[in-house]
């Protein structure tokens, strides 16, 4: 089975809690010239692939393909699978949360799978973690929304096995960052629960969102109102 528009339909249909009721752009905007880190391209640029894409313009008009050509960009193309596309929408003012990619509704997690290949909770993308506020206070993630990313990649693994290998290995790098700066991985697991894979063993167990390494300018930020 491969990626279809239809797919992305019913994933969007499936995929749509806010990852908190807090709004965590709040915290991050103003160390950003204003703009949340995960809606501003200067930081991250979402990639979708062409089913998603042709999803995405049936729909609205809120996204275009991203043109720029500065050494960074052209890097990542380099690296990018032939069906993929780099996109950028209008702006967070512009947003129109049912239009929003499977890229901006998972951030800043990604689907983490072990050694074995098993799928078992949401691992956050660690080279934001300086900039994101919801990052440092993972205890705000909403349930329904790790139920709903769960879901939502389940439905994209089971018709793309290539999806699944890219995580596969994103979570292998993972692995090797983190035993290199003896840190624990931090994870929420399929249930909602805070988990941390141990450096060098990779050993599972329950965690306390404290352990997690967690940035200053964060750390006593109390949540915005939603």
């Amino acid at each position: 089975m491969t990626q279809t528009p239809d797919l992305y339909r019913r994933i969007y249909a499936r995929f749509q809690a806010p990852v908190s009721r807090y709004d965590c752009g709040r915290k991050c905007a103003p160390l950003n010239g204003g703009t949340p880190v995960c809606c501003d391209t200067n930081n991250a640029i979402p990639i979708v692939d062409k089913s998603e894409w042709q999803f995405l313009q049936s729909r609205s008009d809120l996204w275009h393909l991203y043109l720029k050509r500065d050494p960074d960009t052209l890097h990542e193309r380099k690296d990018m699978h032939r069906d993929c596309r780099l996109v950028e929408c209008k702006g967070v003012q512009h947003c129109e949360r049912e239009n929003r990619s499977m890229s901006c509704r998972a951030f800043p997690f990604f689907p983490y799978l072990t050694a074995q290949d098993e799928f078992i909770g949401l691992a956050p993308f660690w080279d934001f973690a300086d900039r994101c506020w919801l990052m440092n206070n993972m205890q705000v993630v909403d349930r329904d929304f790790v139920t709903e990313f769960v879901a939502g990649y389940e439905m994209l693994f089971d018709a793309d096995k290539k999806e699944r290998e890219a995580n596969f290995d994103h979570s292998a790098v993972m692995r090797r960052v983190f035993t290199r700066w003896n840190r624990l991985i931090p994870l929420i697991g399929r249930d909602g629960e805070h988990m941390a894979v141990e450096p060098r063993t990779h050993r599972l167990r329950k965690a306390d969102w404290r352990e997690y390494v967690r940035h200053d300018q964060f750390k006593d930020e109390k949540p915005a109102r939603p």
